[in-house]
């Protein structure tokens, strides 16, 4: 392994947060707030972030827009942070994008999870192969939602394709989580829990070193606290954390996440950092339900 890959291994082994990207009133990417979002989050002590992830709307955005979020991600992280770019959809497309994020300057993709109704394990290896093939000189990791995938077939990517480092997974079962590390090689590939704070005490009990967040653009010093007490194996302390968190994180998993990112965007809409807009399929939450949204934010803001 490289000394390049060894820095990235060590950038996924944190709070990997998961930037919203803001819309404007028209409906564009709203370049300053999204910078504002950005620089807040580095301020805080976030050190790895993820343009074009699930709560940055990327299966909303346009490839023009995905680029655009690319690159003003790298602009503003510049050296104080990794960026770990999301790539996806077909595989002409995810790799058009995995070059487009190497040639920006970014040193890691985040491949996702395949969306096709037929998913075969070896046609998964297949896919993230033609990625991490095509940019061997960046870190890859795959983003893993599928729970009938076998930890082998992961070790089998990493035998091809030595720049797999680390793995998003993001299966909401803990004790699947601890067998899929093992078989695949728990010291083989940095573990980040996929499934965010509310995952991330059993994950890392069972082999995780990170965990991604969607909270975090709203409080990122909340999440901060739980990682600290995560590496210090504070488990009391950390779920002190998560009894802070757990309604917020319920009224984003309601109804299968509808509200994922709607959650998230409301909140910073009540703090005054980021318009409460969402493109479809999600849609903005209901007047009744914001105000509880709010009071959650004031709350960590205190």
């Amino acid at each position: 392994m490289t000394t390049a890959f060894e820095d990235l291994r060590t950038a996924l082994a944190g709070v990997v947060a998961i930037p919203v990207t803001p819309f404007a009133e028209d409906g564009a990417v709203d370049r300053a707030t999204h910078r504002a979002v950005l620089r807040r989050l580095l301020d805080a002590g976030i050190t790895t972030v993820t343009p074009n992830g699930n709560t940055g709307e990327f299966y909303a955005l346009t490839p023009d827009e995905r680029r655009l979020v690319t690159e003003l991600t790298l602009e503003e992280a510049g050296e104080r942070a990794a960026t770990l770019v999301g790539v996806g959809h077909d595989v002409p497309t995810a790799v058009a994008s995995a070059r487009q994020a190497r040639d920006l300057g970014a040193p890691m993709v985040m491949v996702h999870q395949p969306v096709h109704p037929y998913v075969s394990a070896a046609g998964w290896v297949d896919y993230h192969r033609a990625v991490a093939d095509a940019v061997p000189e960046l870190g890859v990791v795959p983003y893993i939602r599928n729970a009938r995938l076998p930890g082998a077939r992961l070790a089998e990517l990493a035998d091809h394709c030595a720049n797999v480092i680390g793995v998003k997974y993001a299966v909401p079962d803990a004790a699947r989580f601890a067998a899929f590390a093992r078989d695949a090689g728990l010291e083989r590939f940095v573990w980040v829990a996929g499934l965010a704070e509310p995952y991330a005490p059993s994950y890392f009990s069972a082999g995780a070193t990170g965990f991604t967040s969607g909270l975090v653009n709203v409080a990122p010093a909340v999440s901060l606290n739980m990682i600290d007490a995560l590496r210090s194996g504070d488990y009391p302390t950390a779920m002190k954390v998560w009894e802070r968190i757990r309604r917020f994180e319920e009224l984003r998993a309601a109804s299968g996440s509808a509200d994922n990112v709607t959650v998230v965007k409301e909140a910073l809409a009540s703090l005054g950092l980021c318009r409460r807009d969402v493109r479809p399929p999600s849609r903005p939450l209901p007047e009744e339900e914001r105000a509880e949204v709010a009071a959650i934010a004031a709350g960590w803001t205190v």
